[in-house]
């Protein structure tokens, strides 16, 4: 039940679970321990956009991580990949664009309690295929990137069928060539027929008993997959559909509340800054600020005080006059983009002031209001806290309507808002009324699995609050 992580998370993952194999060599020193270079049962990669982690294995110890790393916090969000790493499925081309083709894949069905999200198209580079593709075709693809449902791309596919292990992946079809570690030569475990060994850099590191356990594992997988190819039926009468699930793959969301409980439990271990995984999720250029700032001082100050927004801000963004998204999570994996708008204050108790340019067309959603030409939304965005305001305003100046949108709370970073949307929501109209909206889709989420029980509570509260104070 091995597990290897990757990413500005990894520190406080180590410290929480057990088990962790392949660490780095700063993760090494870091605990003053040598973590062993075996096989490992799941392996943790932080997203892209630093906004959670990937969890991929072997189904079991995948969902144990899933369900420990879901109790961190309200506002963390687990969902199952509709199409996890490694899975085969015989597809049909649904679209072709300039560099490869859209493929209706099925996706897979849940291996567990947890909700299921993501794409079930994925897209196939011409690069990554031998043949020609047209609209209309099948053909069997494998799952070579996954992607996270909030992302908004599609996962990446490939012809080639391999299995992947941390030390090395098999390919189906393909000789093992020369290069990989010495002690390969002398493995007591060859790979199954017609499938050929890639070995990553790490096995140099990894003794006799490891290579072997990997190439046996690997070995083990691949047996499953000629087992399900083999005899299995002709692309064209099962598209779209799987023939092999693949590597269990679990998406986690953080939150803000999920940061700062990590920041608890890295803080145990090693000494950590205030907003430490919140500061660092913002951008590439603040994590490297984060690592600089603890590798050289002794001493954090008062390590459980506030989050420094203003000093944060101040050096990262965003500040008056800069432009922002506001990036609107759901509950079910998905991401929308409201638009982006100019900063027009910020205050050092972490709000920030976004002024959008409203396109006319259509109605403001529960404001029963007709967009028009010269709108404007001023939206207040507070840091931490869980709702937030928009007041739309015609070009008199009139006020059209307010909106007041229940979410997770609020995380103000250089190029975006971010926040997960609880459904729930409080409009007040331009004649003063006051409207509670969308508690059926609360409840409709919670039924779902999207949303727990505990957040559900919280959002009708925080919406009972505001339409009292409206």
């Amino acid at each position: 039940m091995t597990v290897r992580i990757r990413g500005i998370y990894t520190t406080a993952l180590t410290a929480l679970f057990e088990e962790v194999v392949q660490a780095s060599p700063p993760i090494q020193r870091r605990f003053d321990e040598e973590f062993p270079p075996e096989p490992a049962a799941a392996s943790v990669t932080t997203t892209d956009d630093r906004q959670g982690v990937c969890l991929t294995g072997t189904g079991e110890r995948v969902g144990d991580i899933a369900r420990q790393l879901d109790e961190l916090g309200r506002d963390t969000f687990v969902w199952q990949a509709r199409l996890p790493q490694g899975a085969v499925f015989a597809g049909e081309v649904v679209e072709t664009l300039g560099s490869g083709a859209v493929i209706d894949c099925g996706g897979v069905e849940a291996g567990n309690d947890l909700p299921v999200a993501g794409e079930t198209q994925g897209f196939l580079p011409y690069s990554k295929t031998s043949g020609h593709v047209e609209e209309g075709d099948t053909l069997r693809v494998q799952v070579d990137e996954p992607r996270a449902p909030w992302s908004g791309g599609r996962p990446v596919l490939e012809t080639t069928v391999r299995v992947h292990g941390g030390l090395a992946s098999l390919v189906r079809g393909r000789s093992t060539g020369g290069g990989g570690p010495e002690l390969a030569e002398i493995l007591p475990v060859d790979p199954p027929t017609g499938w050929g060994v890639e070995w990553d850099r790490s096995a140099d590191d990894a003794g006799l008993d490891a290579l072997g356990d990997v190439l046996e594992q690997l070995g083990e997988r691949a047996e499953g997959v000629d087992d399900a190819l083999d005899d299995a039926e002709p692309v064209e009468g099962v598209a779209p559909g799987c023939y092999w699930p693949g590597e269990a793959t679990h998406w986690v969301w953080f939150g803000r509340e999920s940061r700062f409980a990590l920041d608890g439990i890295r803080r145990e271990a090693v000494p950590t800054m205030p907003g430490h995984h919140r500061t660092k999720a913002g951008t590439n250029a603040a994590s490297a600020a984060v690592d600089f700032v603890e590798a050289l001082c002794d001493d954090l100050g008062d390590t459980k005080s506030d989050f420094p927004f203003t000093v944060v801000t101040d050096q990262f963004g965003p500040q008056e006059g800069d432009s922002v998204r506001i990036d609107h999570g759901k509950p079910d994996g998905r991401l929308f983009d409201l638009g982006a708008g100019e900063v027009t204050e910020r205050t050092d108790d972490g709000q920030v002031t976004v002024r959008r340019q409203m396109s006319p067309g259509g109605t403001y959603d529960a404001l029963g209001v007709e967009r028009q030409a010269g709108d404007v939304a001023v939206t207040k965005l507070k840091e931490g806290r869980w709702w937030y305001p928009t007041v739309y305003r015609g070009e008199d100046g009139e006020t059209r309507g307010t909106y007041v949108n229940v979410c997770t709370p609020v995380e103000v970073f250089p190029d975006a808002v971010r926040y997960v949307d609880l459904h729930v929501d409080v409009v007040k109209h331009a004649d003063g009324t006051v409207e509670r909206v969308d508690d059926d889709e609360l409840d409709a989420a919670v039924e779902a699995g999207h949303i727990s029980t505990a957040l559900a509570e919280k959002a009708r509260t925080v919406a009972a609050a505001i339409a009292k104070s409206l």
